[in-house]
């Protein structure tokens, strides 16, 4: 019998620029190893500003200029992801903070940064790109990827973050 899937949904503010860039580095990291059974990966924005819209063009360029593909539609988390999810993972303290206030009690879903995966203590808080120049995105980028190897290791997958 094989076991469930562990689903992971990483949040920024819009859904624009940080988590997406999260879901689809976590997302090729486990289609790497050959984990795909094992996840269901998305991400999420805790406001709907964004809602519908593609993936910042510097996020998408960022990863593709990795090999990354980004597939993904803007979207704000709703009240079902806390119990849809095993780990909700955001990008910053203001998204911990909401996410908090919004998870409903009883909940399955562990609530945490992102950044809390890396080894790198400069990773604990990824900062917005939005304003910055193309160096902000490469950076998220950096930052995802050590955090979705510390996250493989902390799932049991070690030998695949390595």
């Amino acid at each position: 019998m094989s076991e469930p899937p562990i689903h992971v949904l990483f949040v920024c503010l819009g859904n624009i620029c940080r988590s997406p860039m999260a879901e689809a580095v976590f997302a090729h990291a486990v289609a790497q190893h050959g984990l795909q059974s094992r996840f269901v990966v998305d991400s999420a924005g805790t406001a709907g500003y964004h809602a519908g819209d593609q993936p910042d063009r510097r996020t998408v360029e960022t990863c593709a200029a990795h090999g990354v593909p980004v597939r993904h539609r803007a979207r704000q988390v709703r009240t079902a992801d806390f119990d849809r999810f095993d780990y909700v993972l955001c990008m910053d303290e203001d998204n911990l903070d909401d996410l908090l206030r919004a998870k409903p009690r009883g909940a399955r879903a562990h609530v945490a940064l992102f950044g809390s995966y890396s080894a790198s203590p400069g990773d604990a808080i990824i900062e917005d790109p939005y304003y910055g120049g193309v160096d902000a995105f490469r950076t998220n980028f950096d930052q995802v990827t050590r955090c979705s190897a510390g996250l493989l290791a902390a799932l049991g997958f070690g030998a695949a973050a390595a």
